[in-house]
């Protein structure tokens, strides 16, 4: 989240974390065509038919920010076989924690960012804005599948299909040498030259 926070997100909502009630904040995002548009095209998608969620951000006992929602979403990615057009609907819940005003913590030798090893430990959150929309955002490229494949298609469907002449393997026929891209070359190559 906070490597992305350098740049405006698509399908910006903002939440000011310093105005935000006790009882916290209640979010319904629904993308609009140009930010759905823009998704899809930053996502590599053939398409993003619809996006919505319900967001929302509350502070735990503990002083941490909380970050629940559902998203759904329609989206059409090609085929990693055929290229051809794959649909998916999806329909996920999302839990994140935040920890403000605590900054990613860098390996002094490398500056690489040192991630903890805990699974439920709270993402860093510098400031007191947080961008719900780009939140959801990446938890919609989380959820879309990232082999798409059509359903019913197989590998071999697509490869292409092995030339059977009937003939032994060994040394290729003539008629195949003239089809290779350097048969010309190798014609070039067994001439004789000729001396100066």
């Amino acid at each position: 989240m906070s490597s992305e926070a350098a740049r405006k997100s698509e399908i910006e909502r903002i939440v000011d974390l310093e105005r935000m009630g006790p009882g916290g904040a209640a979010l319904e995002v629904a993308a609009s065509d140009g930010e759905r548009a823009a998704l899809a095209k930053r996502f590599g998608f053939l398409a993003l038919p619809a996006l919505s969620a319900r967001v929302t951000v509350d502070r735990s006992p503990g002083g941490h920010i909380v970050v629940e929602g559902r998203l759904r979403a329609k989206i059409v990615q090609s085929c990693i076989l055929s290229l051809e057009p794959v649909p998916q609907q999806i329909d996920d819940t999302f839990r994140i924690v935040f920890r403000q005003d605590f900054a990613e913590e860098h390996d002094p030798q490398s500056g690489e960012v040192v991630l903890s090893a805990q699974p439920d430990a709270p993402e860093p959150l510098a400031g007191s804005l947080l961008d719900v929309g780009e939140i959801v955002a990446e938890q919609l490229s989380l959820a879309a599948d990232p082999y798409p494949r059509r359903p019913g298609i197989k590998l071999e469907d697509v490869l292409p299909k092995a030339a059977n002449t009937g003939k032994a393997a060994g040394r290729p026929s003539r008629d195949r040498q003239r089809g290779h891209p350097f048969a010309g070359l190798a014609a070039l190559r067994d001439k004789p030259r000729r001396g100066r």
